[in-house]
């Protein structure tokens, strides 16, 4: 488990690192919010292209080599990175290719990463495992964005340097990653192994689109961020809007994580047990209410406490959501599953960051971050009446099925007490 957590942060902490210095050099060259959207949407379009092969690798494939190999190709693209940032004519079309290969990188890497982590506890210890790892991820986000911040400022060409090395470390940690023995793990994967074609490609679709709370949950976070996100504006809040500058946008691009960091250490204690379905709309709703106090802000402290709310409350939906995704997919179907889930993810984040550069080409930053916020009450809202039976979920997929069995069980040892009375 250790290795894995560290896999999770070395990743992470060099992506964080790249995003502060790849966002601040392109607003610095191109001065056009539009250069951030386009940005993230480079790196979301991968997901989209390969989300068949991404998932059927991480189902069929030994997903500790996939991650590893996925990280040596991370590794090469910041060195890379660094070459063109640094040359002394940076072309922003090639900054964007290698943004491509980041995402490539990616789409292939997490949900396979995603996928690893249910083979390494028990069904019970699910929950506090995800907020256990959240909050250490979220540890690497603010860690990132600081070091990115400080290096962006001093020593550009250390900033990419490390990047690489960290990608370098999680290939290796990745590849001692111990999976715990499982019953029934090696039919299942021989039952994956042994699905062809598009029954193969197209099964995880078919999986999600059946599971009313599964597909719920995971298109709730998807158009709630995907309107609601704020992130890419925050090179222009930093300096147009709030006079940070580069320490201060790496700052306010580490206060999510504060916030995240605090719910995770108090879900890997308490984790939930009932009530997920009105905790999840809850903490939605808070994400918007949140987002728009960081639209009124003028000042450095409460844009940055907002931000903390965000990250509060968005640790809370995402453990909710993870946890309904991992409990609520066998073993075989976990990484196909896995790879529907991470385009939700990243269309949320990356199609959310040009939603929100497109709005704030021609309403401003501060009105592109209050339609946001409001459009995630609106989400919200209508995600309730859309899907009631994620609203009314009481118990995780896991404990559900958990209880119905003994239920069952419960019910045929009283009809076999019955006919020995008979």
């Amino acid at each position: 488990m250790r290795l894995f957590i560290g896999v999770r942060l070395a990743l992470i902490v060099s992506m964080q690192m790249q995003n502060v210095a790849v966002g601040w050099s392109l607003y610095v060259l191109t001065n056009d919010p539009m250069s951030l959207g386009v940005a993230g949407l480079v790196e979301f379009v991968p997901s989209i292209l390969f989300m068949l092969w991404t998932g059927a690798a991480a189902d069929r494939l030994d997903r500790r080599r996939l991650v590893a190999g996925s990280a040596v190709a991370l590794a090469l693209a910041s060195l890379a990175l660094m070459a063109v940032v640094l040359s002394p004519a940076p072309r922003v079309g090639l900054v964007y290719l290698i943004l491509f290969v980041i995402g490539s990188a990616r789409a292939f890497a997490l949900p396979a990463l995603a996928a690893l982590l249910p083979n390494l506890v028990t069904p019970a210890e699910l929950t506090r495992a995800v907020a256990l790892t959240s909050s250490s991820l979220q540890a690497a986000i603010i860690v990132g964005p600081a070091i990115g911040g400080a290096l962006l400022a001093f020593n550009e060409t250390a900033l990419f340097a490390l990047a690489a090395l960290l990608n370098l470390a999680a290939a290796l940690m990745a590849l001692g990653v111990r999976p715990r023995p499982q019953a029934g793990h090696a039919q299942a994967k021989r039952e994956g192994a042994a699905e062809k074609g598009l029954s193969a490609l197209l099964g995880g679709f078919a999986f999600v689109r059946a599971d009313r709370l599964l597909l719920g949950a995971i298109s709730l976070d998807l158009f709630a961020v995907l309107f609601g996100g704020v992130t890419a504006l925050l090179p222009i809040f930093a300096r147009d809007i709030l006079a940070a500058g580069p320490i201060g946008l790496g700052a306010l691009r580490a206060c999510p994580a504060v916030g995240a960091i605090v719910m995770g250490i108090f879900l890997s204690r308490r984790p939930l047990r009932r009530a997920i379905g009105p905790i999840l709309f809850a903490s939605v709703a808070g994400y918007g209410a949140a987002t728009l106090l960081f639209a009124l802000s003028n000042v450095l402290w409460l844009s940055a406490f907002a931000m903390v709310l965000v990250g509060g409350f968005d640790m809370l939906s995402m453990v909710i959501r993870m946890s309904v995704v991992q409990l609520g997919a066998p073993d075989a179907m976990r990484g196909r599953v896995n790879a529907i889930n991470y385009v939700f993810i990243s269309a949320s984040n990356h199609l959310g960051e040009f939603e929100s550069s497109l709005i704030a080409s021609f309403a401003g930053a501060r009105g592109a971050a209050l339609f946001g916020g409001a459009a995630a009450l609106a989400v919200t809202a209508l995600w309730s009446r859309l899907f009631p039976e994620l609203y009314a979920a009481d118990r995780m997929p896991e404990e559900k099925r958990a209880e119905e069995k003994r239920a069952e069980e419960k019910r045929a040892e009283e009809k076999r007490a019955d006919e020995k009375h008979a």
